[in-house]
């Protein structure tokens, strides 16, 4: 197959200061590329001269086999462009500024000039909006007066009025709501089943991995690495987006109990502040030079421990999980079966002739004992390795465990599996389980509820959210979980620990109704659809 577009040594210099230099990328049909990288990498300077608003300094751009004069007017070769910040006619309403040199309507005079069919569009533009979960009072209100995520969404519009060969999109999640964040994803997906080529620059690498087949990180200007998605992993794309060197060692770059995603995302704001420095003090004396790389010392040292941290707590975990899987294996093999036999010689000798009707009583009585004991075992075996998970996976380890829970405690328990689970890596999977049991001995021992509903949706094919929501008394006001190990409550601070390590966001919410809610959204490898949990 072709490349739809291609790029060969493109290079962008502003003066002297060099925004882009020698980049070469491909994009086929119905390929998603991503790219990533830090503030100043040149990321959206890149997109502008794909969008043909920039011409470059050096290089050339190929669209469909054929070299292009740059500028180019993109949507007549079937690209679409989405800015970071909506680009839209001020003075125009919402409707005109979807069809904004796409109107439907009957020629005038040549194919270029139409009188508009004001009904055909409002209709077209509401169906649009719909599709995006968007609605607007009027049609006809000027965007002057719309929010900045109102006039998002109508720059994506613009972008859906008719089909494309390529969409290329400059990260315009930052102006969108959570709901229309997702909203996006979803349409790219969309896009890319339809055979359209996309290009997608974002400052969220969560985004990034959720829906690209390809990443390539920028820093500086220059195109740094490329990745397969499914082959990267997060810490080795923010290796390569940070300049880190000891990439096999890298971990994200500071890991905080409750706050993963926060504290890393003020580490990566330090490291940029530190490049900010270097550039501006470039021709400055010796001593603010020994600052800075005094600086650059501590962040390492900081990386360093952060990393060793969090590699020694999955060492932790790993050994744990391997105990508990030989623990329950000993215990299930050799105590249960010792008991089992113990009993079976016991009913032979309560049905032999010389056994007296009080022996039998004190037989039978031993008997139900070690029956109750067996029963114990088993179930102490199940919280320490599930028994079906290794066979049947997740999905049906959580159907069984939560089954005999609701039984044991009295709550009732409502178990909402996505359709396409599909089996994950080992470690994932016990990860999973191990914070749903975790959340439901938090309801058993804290919450006072009556019932549960356990969640476990994709969001994206790599990202799952999983969700246990009670109807109990909730978190008390002022709740910290720094301060739960100091009071010897470790559920809560055991899913905050799991969520980390798995590279996810954990929420934690009082529900207006009544009760906790815990969000988990995890990234995973690309599940195959026809799996079942």
């Amino acid at each position: 197959m072709k490349p739809l577009l291609r790029a060969v040594n493109l290079s962008k210099t502003f003066g002297t200061l060099p925004a882009v230099q020698q980049v070469s990328l491909e994009v086929y049909p119905g390929e998603v590329v991503g790219l990533a990288g830090a503030s100043g990498s040149g990321k959206s300077a890149l997109f502008m001269l794909l969008a043909g608003l920039y011409v470059p300094t050096g290089g050339d751009i190929y669209f469909e086999g054929r070299r292009l004069q740059c500028p180019f007017r993109a949507r007549a070769l079937g690209i679409e462009i989405i800015h970071q910040t909506p680009d839209l006619a001020e003075r125009l309403d919402v409707t005109s500024n979807i069809f904004l040199g796409n109107e439907i309507g009957w020629p005038l005079v040549s194919k270029w000039l139409k009188v508009p069919n004001r009904r055909r569009m409002d209709k077209e533009a509401a169906r649009i909006l719909a599709q995006l979960d968007v609605h607007f009072d009027s049609l006809h209100e000027k965007v002057t007066n719309l929010s900045s995520e109102q006039r998002q969404l109508i720059a994506i519009a613009r972008a859906m009025i008719r089909p494309a060969k390529l969409i290329i999109i400059d990260d315009p999640t930052l102006l969108l709501s959570y709901s229309f964040q997702q909203k996006l994803l979803s349409l790219i997906q969309a896009w890319q089943s339809q055979g359209t080529a996309v290009i997608f620059s974002s400052n969220n690498l969560d985004h990034l991995l959720a829906v690209t087949d390809r990443i390539i990180v920028l820093r500086q200007g220059r195109q740094i690495a490329e990745y397969r998605t499914d082959e990267a992993g997060r810490e080795e794309i923010v290796a390569a987006m940070v300049g880190t060197t000891d990439r096999q060692q890298l971990t994200p770059i500071i890991w905080a109990l409750d706050s993963y995603y926060r504290a890393r995302e003020q580490a990566e704001k330090l490291r940029q502040s530190q490049l900010l420095l270097e550039r501006d003090l470039a021709s400055q004396d010796t001593l603010k030079r020994q600052l800075i790389d005094r600086l650059a010392e501590q962040i390492n040292a900081l990386d360093s421990a952060n990393a060793a941290l969090q590699d020694a707590q999955r060492r932790l975990l790993t050994e744990l999980e391997q105990e508990r899987k030989h623990l329950a294996r000993e215990i299930h093999d050799q105590v249960i079966q010792d008991l089992l036999s113990v009993n079976y010689r016991l009913e032979e000798l309560e049905t032999g002739e010389v056994v007296t009707p009080a022996l039998g009583a004190e037989l039978a009585d031993i008997r139900n004992t070690i029956r109750v004991l067996v029963d114990d075992l088993r179930h102490i075996c199940g919280n320490l390795r599930p028994p079906t998970i290794d066979s049947l996976g997740l999905g049906a380890a959580l159907q069984s465990y939560t089954h005999d829970w609701a039984n044991r405690t009295g709550i009732s328990v409502t178990l909402d599996l996505d359709a396409n689970l599909g089996r994950l890596p080992e470690a994932i999977e016990l990860s999973i389980f191990r914070i749903v049991q975790e959340g439901l001995s938090n309801v058993r021992k804290h919450a006072r509820a009556s019932t549960v509903q356990i969640g476990l949706r994709h969001t994206s094919p790599r990202t799952l959210m999983i969700s246990i929501a009670d109807d109990g008394q909730g978190l008390p006001d002022g709740f910290d979980l720094s301060t739960l190990s100091a009071k010897g409550h470790y559920g809560l601070l055991g899913i905050s620990e799991r969520v980390a390590l798995l590279g996810g966001r954990l929420k934690l919410q009082n529900q207006a109704g009544g009760g906790l809610l815990i969000q988990a959204e995890i990234q995973h490898p690309r599940v195959a659809q026809s799996g079942g949990g």
